[in-house]
């Protein structure tokens, strides 16, 4: 049973996603219908219903502008486990936090100055810039918005909300990290 359900507004705008428990629940309420669902059933002693995979609410849900905390977790998730600048994936394990303007010289601890580096660049980078290290960033630090990293998460959300806009793999979603740094916060 798949553990987690994507949530569309009424405008099939993710939301966020929740556990199958609080899905039954907002569809039993009539508070959301279901888009997508498993071959799997729920039941009861009156009533069956599949395990929803996707829903979406009745009516729209104005949500004010949700900030995402700058923690490693997401700084990774943004920035897809990878080297910011020498662009390998050694994992998550061998990978650090890296502040771009050091904190030693008076460097913010936020989105805009934190970046994945994996350990040997880091190393390298030490207390300088990238510019006096002699190294470039392959992307701009941003702030990415809620629901990028709500589908970043979730991989299978993603693909299903893709194929229910009507979106092609080889097309680049809006949320998607690859895509223009400014649209990451447009949602």
């Amino acid at each position: 049973m798949s553990k987690q359900v994507l949530v569309l507004n009424a405008s099939y705008e993710p939301l966020s996603l929740v556990s199958v428990r609080r899905a039954v629940v907002l569809l039993l309420r009539e508070k959301a219908e279901m888009l997508e669902a498993t071959q799997q059933m729920l039941r009861s002693h009156h009533s069956a219903i599949p395990v929803p995979l996707v829903i979406r609410l009745v009516h729209y849900v104005r949500l004010p502008h949700r900030r995402v905390p700058a923690t490693r977790s997401a700084i990774m998730l943004r920035d897809a486990y990878t080297c910011q600048y020498c662009g390998e994936t050694p994992g998550r394990n061998n990978l650090t936090v890296d502040h771009v303007l050091p904190r030693s010289r008076g460097g913010s601890h936020d989105w805009q100055n934190l970046t994945t580096a994996c350990k040997r660049c880091n190393q390298k980078k030490g207390s300088l810039t990238p510019e006096e290290a002699g190294m470039a960033l392959l992307r701009k630090p941003f702030e990415p918005s809620y629901v990028a990293l709500v589908l970043l998460s979730n991989p299978v959300a993603a693909e299903r909300w893709e194929m229910l806009m009507g979106m092609s793999r080889n097309q680049s979603p809006r949320w998607m990290p690859e895509y223009d740094d400014a649209l990451m916060t447009s949602f």
